[in-house]
């Protein structure tokens, strides 16, 4: 009879929130300064993006769908990754791996317009 040990990595993914607007535009759909405002799509496709983070059970998973261009950016850029919302935005954040307990948390930085 052989045991085999299974060894599941639970991870949570803890997403903050670099400026106000952003979070403003997670929470509400809006936000409380003229210089940000977005499209109702780009707001809500921003949202479900968020909300496909804060479900990845790794980070690495979210290579496997096609549909968030997953990418870690170089240049001036370096170390930041992003996904994408749409054909023209994208959102760009940090990840910080904290090893006790596992805990990856990603820092949204800017949703930006990637053509601009």
């Amino acid at each position: 009879m052989r045991i085999f040990q299974i060894i599941v990595y639970l991870c949570i993914v803890k997403v903050t929130f670099d400026k106000t607007y952003l979070k403003e535009l997670y929470d509400q759909g809006k936000t409380s300064d003229k210089k940000h405002r977005f499209q109702p799509d780009i707001v809500k496709r921003y949202q479900q993006r968020i909300k496909t983070l804060v479900s990845a059970p790794r980070i690495e998973t979210l290579y496997q769908i096609k549909s968030l261009n997953y990418e870690v950016l170089s240049g001036d850029k370096a170390g930041i990754s992003s996904i994408r919302v749409n054909d023209k935005y994208r959102i760009e954040f940090t990840v910080n791996i904290a090893e006790e307990p596992l805990v990856t948390i990603c820092n949204i930085l800017e949703l930006s317009n990637h053509y601009k």
